[in-house]
């Protein structure tokens, strides 16, 4: 099986957005959570609980964020 970048969704308080995506990617989207779920749409987490996670992995994957981010510290 493919090991994904993102495993566990957490389950916190939640700010509410409102965002449009392309529909291509909302495809996608809807395609990873299947993965996630061992390949089966049916019980696969919803595109609203994928998108934070990915969200927070990208930035904190991001070592340029993170230089400019210790650097707005200091």
């Amino acid at each position: 099986m493919t090991r994904l970048k993102l495993s566990d969704i957490a389950d916190e308080k939640p700010v509410r957005l409102t965002i449009e995506l392309p529909a291509r990617l909302h495809r996608e989207l809807l395609a990873y959570a299947a993965a996630v779920n061992g390949g089966d749409a049916a019980g696969a987490p919803t595109v609203e609980r994928l998108i934070p996670p990915m969200l927070e992995r990208f930035i904190t994957s991001d070592r340029a964020f993170a230089k400019a981010k210790r650097g707005q510290a200091g």
